[in-house]
């Protein structure tokens, strides 16, 4: 049970908090991997400055997501 708890949670972390390394390695052509760990060095190098960045892109990302679900046209009435 607890296994199972910790594979959901991991899962949620990794599609939520990870998606915004993720596009961007996809955008650049880099492993999400590399991305992250570049982030983790910015942190710390602008004393946590980056996060904003990181949650502004992350919100912009849902955003867009939701945009693209429920985009109608006029012609779709």
């Amino acid at each position: 049970m607890k296994q199972k708890f910790l594979n959901t949670w991991k899962f949620i972390i990794e599609q939520r908090f990870f998606g915004v390394c993720s596009y961007i390695g996809e955008k650049l052509g880099l492993k999400d991997s590399r991305i992250r760990l570049y982030f983790i060095y910015l942190s710390f190098i602008t004393f946590g400055s980056s996060i904003l960045i990181y949650l502004f892109v992350a919100f912009w990302l849902e955003i867009r997501n939701q945009m693209g679900k429920s985009r109608r046209s006029v012609w779709d009435l």
